[in-house]
């Protein structure tokens, strides 16, 4: 039995339609979308992505404090026995992080194809672009910009989505602040939600598909 697809509009670079191209629903019309498992995936991009270089010095790493401050009586004042306390300004930090922490998370891969499919089909009613081939006749920032403005996509956030054979493209993307990159086999439910409009050719679409099928 046939797997049930979806029709989406074909474009040409200039915005023109051309035909359509057949998206699979069960990556693209996911209807029981599971809004716990996005957040999951979110959250563990982001804690994976931290870099735990955080670190602050305990009492013994602190330098100086070798001498006792004052006499222990008869000066009015607390005891002290090193300027380097935790209690001092400047002194050593209790309990901070020691550079060593780990904020690694995981999440079963079932859980996070279904959050990847869940944002793709979110993405399928208005942010989804499917361009016939993409293909510039030099490396230039300025055609590239020309092409999304063809689509009037010049203004808003958008997610090129490569397999990595159109390396004009990618070129000249890589210099537009608000065109993102991302190889196919390499979106993530954030890159998908952090974006206005999903971006990719014909081909590469096939590839996507074939990976989250």
């Amino acid at each position: 039995m046939a797997e049930k697809t979806i029709s989406h509009d074909l474009l040409s670079m200039s915005g023109e339609k051309t035909g359509t191209v057949k998206l699979l629903a069960s990556v693209f019309g996911v209807l029981d979308a599971n809004i716990q498992s996005v957040h999951d995936a979110v959250v563990t991009e982001e804690a994976n992505a931290r870099q735990a270089t955080a670190k602050t010095k305990k009492r013994h790493e602190v330098s100086g404090g070798g001498k006792k401050p004052w006499r222990q009586k008869g000066t009015g004042r607390a005891r002290a026995g090193s300027i380097r306390s935790p209690l001092w300004v400047g002194g050593g930090t209790v309990f901070g992080p020691d550079g060593n922490q780990n904020y690694k998370l995981s999440q079963n891969k079932k859980a996070h194809l279904l959050a990847l499919r869940t944002v793709l089909s979110q993405k399928e009613k208005d942010g989804l672009v499917v361009i016939e081939k993409i293909a510039l006749k030099e490396t230039s920032s300025k055609e590239f910009n020309a092409f999304l403005k063809a689509l009037k996509l010049d203004a808003k956030k958008v997610l090129f989505v490569t397999d990595g054979s159109d390396e004009k493209a990618i070129r000249a993307a890589n210099n537009l602040a608000k065109v993102g990159i991302r190889a196919y086999s390499n979106v993530s439910v954030r890159d998908v939600l952090n974006c206005d409009v999903l971006l990719l050719d014909k081909e590469t679409l096939e590839k996507l598909q074939g990976g989250l099928a």
